[in-house]
């Protein structure tokens, strides 16, 4: 290596340990004994030696004497002292195989050891030249070296790996600089550099990662698969052969990427993360499936290794995977059954679990771990108590059966039980015993069964079947109770007529007709909760009718309770009945006042939930679509879950006696499933309530006939013929008089046969009003005979009550009005002139 010469005027004289030094000194002493020795012969002869002689050999002398007194102050050579002599310290630093150089921060040298001043004698045989000047000729190194002059200047420590390529190899050597504390030699700053030869440490190196790489290359090729988890079931490594068999790209793999699940066919990503006990290693022969990229099953034999340590935690797995899918020699035919044996075992839906005679793990299948809830891998499945995986309530009876399993009895009772978590899962579990024989330490075998859904829709179904007994009670109650209230209010209206309000009578008359009322409105409540009112559907814009609520609603609410209305941006139109839309905000506006007793606010929001957000919510029964989502939120006292599971049965309350019929939410239930959509409720006690309804989006059909808007009618009189079919007799009295008392010619019939008779002896008639519910001939029989005479007679139905056929058909007939029970006698004329009315004027634009 050759570098560029030193000028060195610019370095003081260095401190180089060099043994020539005693040597020079000892040649001097020697040189002037010799002087004196001549000197000594000189004198013993006397004149015989000429005095030229002598004054030359003085002189000479002389001129010795000066160039040792010079050579001294220069520091060629110098007396060794105690202070000179060499120290512990300078020994191990020249002993050294490195080259180490003592310099100030300016870059003067200090000190060199005998190590470095070797490194430079191919450049400087006669002192030490610096770093720098070292590798100034190797353009490699440039970079290295200014880093390490910067370091040095500045007293930081630092280290430099420097490559210099040469005609027999490239030779590296690490250079570091560091600061030193201040010593006598150097009252500033100084550092100290070290040169180190490393060529054969970097060589050795390099093999050992030529080496590794070759390991990782041979295992990335064998012919097994190899994968290694860590304690999240996350994958850490996959060798290539696995790779290639499922059908992923090795190079675009990075460490976590894949999740164990991902990989393994049904529940045996739990069986693999069980592991052993705490603190041992367990390994293990486990034959399943594994899942390729696309889908497909790969049946695989996996020798699994597994590490608990003594904290519990698990390791990191280590998994050999053969490739059981091809064929299998004639020797391996039996250990091929065990094989398939083993995965049918691994891939049934059913957990199974060896237990011994304590009750305890001892081996299991992949679905045992998901169905008790073992797939996290916090704690080790051999060895645990099965009693410690279930609920309280259900270990007797576990117990009980186990004792029976050790006792062999044939015929064992099925234990049910709760695994708790965080959404508990209901499971049915099957024990029988297990003959002794071996070393096997199996007492019983457990066979579970996950039952969670099952009991979901055992109990929806027993929920369900109450409440269709309840409203098939309901709507019969209230066919014939609208009937009794019709007649009611409608001589209550009829006696109003002929009483003045000053007269004694007319106010209780009123005490009767809103008594009656009252009554009225209890079976319409029944009714909706039943679902077996009859609907006009139509199609809404839901922001703007909550808007024109807004006024009434918060009359109801009152003062103390503030109200918060927020819309979506472009809600969808939905199709329900406004009325009993109006009724359900209502109602729930009501139940949020009446849970806020010191005030509080009640928030209305509306907006659109797409299809793939409904697919995300985990509500009970409501299936992925467009909706549209009105939620009411309060911020009262909130309810208890056991609350919760009653709120929408009927005349269940939380009211005081007297304040609360029961009826309010079953009636709201009752609507929102009649539209078609779904409510749900979510409270926390002390925190308030949210009810969320969501109702179906609706599309508008081009051909779609417009909604006919009512306009209101104050002449109730007219002239025309109407029938009316009614078998109630006392509700046909009382229509009857109501419109023949507005001048309409009136026909009577108590059942449809009647009315086809008095059709054929009267001829036609411009209104029908007939019953929906008759014996014998209902309402839409009758219509249907009626429009094979007169297709375009107008007809209303009135009833209190009817079937889901016969309301679906009522609901899609827009040319069928409808009254329903009970009505009084402003709404019976009102609705008959309203029909007439629109008869007239279609006839009108027809002509």
């Amino acid at each position: 290596m050759t570098v560029a010469p030193i000028d060195e005027d610019n370095y003081p004289e260095p401190v180089v340990a060099r043994p020539s030094s005693n040597g020079a000194l000892w040649r001097v002493v020697a040189l002037s004994l010799v002087f004196v020795a001549i000197a000594v012969g000189f004198s013993m002869m006397g004149d015989t030696v000429p005095s030229d002689m002598i004054l030359l050999f003085l002189g000479l002398l002389a001129v010795v004497g000066v160039f040792c007194l010079f050579a001294l102050a220069a520091g060629l050579f110098r007396f060794a002292g105690g202070d000179e002599k060499r120290t512990l310290s300078r020994a191990i630093v020249d002993s050294m195989p490195a080259g180490a150089l003592v310099t100030d921060r300016e870059g003067k040298i200090l000190y060199a050891n005998a190590r470095y001043a070797e490194m430079t004698k191919s450049i400087s045989s006669t002192m030490p030249v610096g770093v720098p000047r070292l590798f100034a000729s190797q353009p490699e190194a440039s970079e290295a070296v200014y880093r390490l002059s910067r370091a040095a200047r500045e007293g930081r420590s630092i280290i430099e790996d420097i490559r210099i390529p040469g005609a027999s190899g490239a030779r590296w050597h690490r250079v570091s600089v560091r600061s030193l504390p201040d010593f006598d030699g150097a009252p500033g700053k100084a550092v100290m550099w070290t040169v180190e030869d490393i060529t054969r440490d970097r060589e050795s190196q390099e093999n050992f990662y030529v080496e590794l790489q070759k390991a990782i290359d041979y295992l990335d090729h064998a012919p097994a698969g190899f994968f290694s988890a860590n304690a999240r079931g996350r994958i850490q490594y996959i060798n290539s052969t696995l790779a290639d068999w499922l059908g992923y790209d090795l190079a675009a793999f990075e460490a976590g990427d894949l999740d164990l699940g991902e990989i393994v066919h049904g529940d045996g990503a739990g069986l693999l993360m069980g592991g052993g006990q705490d603190g041992t290693v367990k390994t293990e022969i486990i034959d399943l499936d594994l899942v390729r990229r696309d889908g497909t099953n790969l049946p695989v034999r996996l020798l699994h290794r597994a590490a608990r340590l003594a904290e519990g935690e698990l390791g990191e797995t280590r998994t050999l995977v053969l490739d059981r899918s091809r064929g299998v020699d004639t020797e391996e035919a039996l250990r091929a059954a065990e094989v398939r044996f083993s995965r049918f075992f691994n891939n049934t839906p059913i957990a199974i679990a060896a237990l011994d005679s304590a009750g305890r793990v001892v081996r299991t299948n992949a679905p045992f771990t998901r169905i008790f809830g073992l797939t996290s891998g916090e704690r080790g499945i051999e060895g645990l108590d099965m009693a410690s995986l279930v609920d309280e309530e259900s270990r007797r009876r576990l117990g009980i059966a186990l004792e029976e399993a050790r006792a062999r009895k044939s015929e064992i009772d099925p234990v049910d039980a709760t695994v708790p978590g965080e959404k508990p899962l209901s499971v049915r579990m099957y024990i029988s015993g297990v003959e002794k024989g071996g070393d096997s330490d199996e007492a019983a075998i457990l066979y579970a069964l996950d039952m969670t859904e099952q009991r979901m829709l055992e109990e929806q179904f027993a929920q369900g079947q109450k409440m269709q007994a309840v409203g098939q009670l309901a709507g019969g109650v209230a066919h014939d109770f609208n009937n009794v209230l019709t007649a009611i209010i409608g001589f209550s209206d009829l006696l109003l007529i002929k009483h003045k309000p000053s007269d004694p009578s007319f106010g209780d008359i009123m005490s009767i007709k809103q008594s009656a009322n009252r009554a009225a409105g209890l079976v319409r409540q029944l009714l909706a909760f039943s679902r077996r009112q009859t609907l006009r559907p139509q199609v809404l814009d839901v922001p703007q009718h909550i808007d024109d609520l807004t006024v009434l609603l918060k009359r109801l609410i009152g003062e103390h309770v503030s109200l918060d209305v927020e819309h979506g941006r472009d809600v969808w139109p939905v199709r329900a009945d406004l009325v009993q839309l109006e009724q359900v905000i209502i109602n729930l506006a009501v139940n949020a006042r009446d849970a806020m007793p010191e005030g509080g606010q009640i928030t209305l929001r509306t907006r659109n939930v797409e299809e793939g957000e409904a697919a995300t919510y985990d509500y009970r029964g409501m299936v992925p679509a467009d909706y549209v989502l009105i939620e009411v939120k309060d911020t009262g006292t909130g309810m208890p879950p056991d609350v919760m599971e009653k709120i929408f049965e009927p005349f269940f309350s939380t009211k005081e006696l007297g304040k609360g019929t029961g009826l309010g939410l079953s009636m709201v239930y009752g609507i929102i499933k009649q539209t078609g959509g779904f409510i749900y409720p979510e409270s926390e006690v002390g925190k308030g309530t949210t009810f969320r309804i969501f109702l179906p989006r609706h599309i508008p059909v081009e051909t779609q006939r417009k909604e006919k808007a009512a306009t209101p009618v104050k002449d109730l009189t007219g002239n025309e013929r109407i029938l009316i079919v009614e078998d109630e007799e006392s509700v046909r009295m009382f229509s009857a008089r109501a419109l023949s008392t507005t001048g309409y010619e009136v026909f009577e019939a108590e059942s449809g046969e009647e009315a086809l008779e008095v059709l054929e002896e009267t001829g036609e008639v411009d209104l029908i009003i007939s019953d929906v519910v008759m014996p014998e001939m209902d309402g839409p029989t009758l219509l249907t005979e009626v429009r094979k005479i007169y297709p375009d007679i107008k007809v209303i139905f009135v009833s209190g009550y009817a079937e889901e056929s016969v309301r679906q058909g009522l609901e899609d007939d827009r040319s069928v009005e409808f009254l329903p029970k009970p009505y009084s006698l402003d709404q019976i004329n009102s609705k008959v002139k309203e029909v007439l009315s629109g008869a007239q004027a279609e006839q009108a634009e027809d002509e």
